[in-house]
């Protein structure tokens, strides 16, 4: 591409004053070095074809649409996803705990009301009621799995 101009940095067939052709816009607005090259290396009196105006235009904004998806719609549906088999699999007597951190025991579960009842201690008979959703993660395997890994070392 040829150097700006000396006053206003304009491309160098751009000058004030001078009207503009087909595509002496296209080449001042794009933000890619790629398509002033692909310009000048066809016929500089020839506009760039249609196609590559639509698809260069069009290519920042499909990538930000990917790169969104990639990072941060599909890891948000994998949690939600990992979060309702925890919750579809909640059974009585599982160890959990919930989001505001407290530890207990399933004693019942009624799905239809959005309601878990859990055992705090044993001793007491302390149970409260929580909501079905605030059940943060299930202890009962990860315990298990991990007292035979320290059993068999």
């Amino acid at each position: 591409m040829r150097g700006g101009h000396y006053i206003c940095g304009l491309p160098g067939d751009v000058r004030p004053g001078v009207p503009l052709r087909a595509g002496m816009v296209f080449r001042m607005f794009c933000p890619f070095a790629l398509v002033p090259l692909l310009a000048d290396a066809a016929d500089p009196a020839a506009a760039p074809p249609e196609f590559l105006k639509t698809l260069i235009n069009t290519l920042p904004l499909a990538l930000i649409a990917v790169a969104a998806y990639l990072l941060l719609f599909r890891p948000e549906q994998e949690r939600r996803r990992r979060q309702q088999d925890l919750l579809g699999g909640l059974k009585k007597n599982d160890r959990v705990v919930t989001t505001a951190g407290i530890y207990g025991t399933v004693a019942n579960v009624e799905r239809d009301a959005d309601r878990v009842v859990l055992k705090i201690d044993d001793a007491a008979n302390v149970k409260i009621t929580v909501t079905l959703s605030s059940i943060a993660r299930v202890l009962g395997e990860e315990k298990s799995e991990a007292r035979t890994g320290r059993d068999e070392s």
